[in-house]
């Protein structure tokens, strides 16, 4: 299946965010208001072309998004899997007049891995000295009121994985420009409902736990 599901849950009804759209903003506007933003605010801003979301998020938001990033690190990991992650990075791009930042995102293709890598050794900050990224990791516990996916689209993001608080969606970038459910990850060897069972698990508040029960897993996979 392309997506998994929680039987116990209903959809995303979980709280602790706040979405705010102002319509009609320019790219000029939304690229100042990027740019004035503190390095580690907690305030995220993505543009589609024709709106700006302003995003704040809460705890329970940044616990799935680090759970999801240590599990990609994990799986990609054990089996010898080359990947570079860059977080939060806001992608802000001029060219399409498109921005974002995801929850976490990571480089496969290994000339984007090797470009990344030359750009970190020379301490290079500017985001247009790194490529797009291969796979990006959303958390929606509230609805976005903005186009996401199309913002991923313009960019070029081959994958996108989803988490609405129930629900783990893989989806692929097709010819068309548009994002289509994928069985498996085209980057790791995983599905849908394996991330979900692993996010949701009930040992994942206890990191350590956690953590060696996943990196077992994905090492005996890797045999």
């Amino acid at each position: 299946m392309a997506t998994a599901m929680r039987a116990e849950a209903s959809g995303p009804a979980l709280g602790g965010e706040t979405r705010i759209r102002a319509a009609g903003v320019s790219w000029a506007f939304y690229s100042q208001f990027v740019d004035g933003l503190p390095e580690r605010s907690g305030v995220r801003a993505a543009f589609d072309g024709e709106a700006m979301e302003i995003m704040v998020k809460g705890p329970l938001h940044e616990d799935f998004r680090a759970l999801l990033g240590r599990f990609v690190e994990e799986v990609a990991t054990e089996p010898g899997v080359a990947f570079l992650g860059l977080g939060e990075t806001t992608w802000k791009r001029g060219d399409v007049e498109r921005g974002l930042e995801s929850d976490q995102c990571y480089f496969f293709d290994a000339e984007k891995v090797a470009t990344a890598q030359a750009a970190l050794r020379r301490r290079w900050n500017d985001v247009a000295a790194y490529p797009n990224p291969d796979l990006a990791i959303e958390i929606d516990l509230s609805p976005s009121l903005i186009d996401r996916p199309a913002i991923y689209a313009a960019l070029g993001v081959a994958e996108v994985w989803r988490f609405d608080g129930a629900i783990v969606r893989i989806e692929r970038l097709t010819e068309a420009g548009g994002y289509d459910p994928a069985a498996r990850s085209g980057w790791l060897p995983v599905a849908a409902d394996e991330i979900l069972t692993w996010i949701t698990a009930d040992d994942a508040a206890d990191r350590g736990v956690w953590v060696r029960r996943l990196r077992a897993w994905a090492g005996d996979r890797a045999e």
